[in-house]
């Protein structure tokens, strides 16, 4: 699980540990870490550590193993301090992100590589690290975190699409989005899953909460992390290569939400009206 400090790494940790997985959570360093944003840095709160307590203080199992994924070598050795602590890896989850909005005229190069970054880069390589133990091991779920940025925007343009700068942002989701249905095609017959769940509308998260309108509509993390956990335990011929969204998908599969605790039952909550009309219920 990457990216998995605070937020909906965090919250989607907790929801498969709740449900008996051993959780290997992921972040730059065990300490809180920096935000770099228009080269300003801010630390946001959050640690691995942090989210290894609130999953053991719920009887669950996790580590924290910490590593840099915007360089290389520490990248490439993860998944395999991962094999060597837990002996295998059933469950990839693509979430660490980076974010740092501007309009193209104005974005620096240095955000554009790292928004390729963290979007393709970053997960194909640890996509492309896992595969062969998922081989080895008969089948496995990869889970990429997308985003409704990835779809067409509504027209006529709302004013956020024209102000926020998402551009290349939404443009490497979109990437995300392709990459997750081409490699599921490249592995149903190995029974290894691979699909994106994002939200429907956005989850105000210490690290976005800067980048969303007051006014923008969000929702609760537990109906993403429960649809995350929905793409990871049926047989690739059954579910992949979807790209969900984490209102519509459980609203119309009747799909039961839970606390990430997973002890108490969350109400039905229907996507709101302002959610992008492009969004497929059942996924893309």
């Amino acid at each position: 699980m990457t990216g998995s400090s605070r937020g909906i790494g965090r919250a989607i940790g907790r929801r498969l540990a709740a449900e008996g997985a051993t959780v290997v959570v992921t972040a730059r360093s065990h300490q809180p870490s920096p935000s770099v944003r228009d080269r300003v840095a801010a630390v946001l709160p959050g640690t691995i550590d942090e989210t290894v307590t609130l999953i053991e203080a719920a009887g669950g199992r996790a580590i924290a193993v910490p590593a840099d994924l915007e360089i290389a070598a520490q990248r490439e050795q993860l998944i395999n301090e991962v094999i060597g602590r837990t002996g295998k890896v059933d469950i990839l989850v693509n979430n660490a992100g980076f974010a740092d909005y501007a309009m193209v005229e104005q974005m620096s190069p240095e955000t554009f590589e790292r928004t390729i970054d963290h979007y393709l880069r970053i997960p194909f390589a640890l996509t492309k690290a896992v595969i062969p133990h998922m081989h080895k091991q008969g089948g496995g779920w990869i889970v990429n975190i997308g985003s409704v940025t990835g779809l067409a925007p509504v027209r006529p343009y709302r004013d956020y699409n024209k102000t926020a700068g998402d551009v290349i942002y939404a443009s490497c989701k979109a990437a995300l989005h392709r990459f997750t249905q081409g490699v599921a095609a490249e592995l149903v017959d190995s029974n290894i899953a691979v699909n994106c769940v994002g939200p429907s509308t956005a989850v105000r998260t210490p690290g976005a909460a800067q980048l969303i309108p007051d006014s923008f509509p969000t929702e609760p993390v537990e109906y993403l992390a429960e649809t995350v956990l929905a793409m990871c335990h049926r047989p690739a011929a059954e579910c992949t290569g979807l790209v969900a969204f984490s209102l519509h998908y459980p609203w119309t599969q009747g799909l039961p939400v839970r606390s990430l605790d997973g002890t108490s039952l969350l109400p039905p909550l229907a996507p709101p009206d302002t959610a992008n009309p492009n969004i497929r219920p059942a996924g893309l």
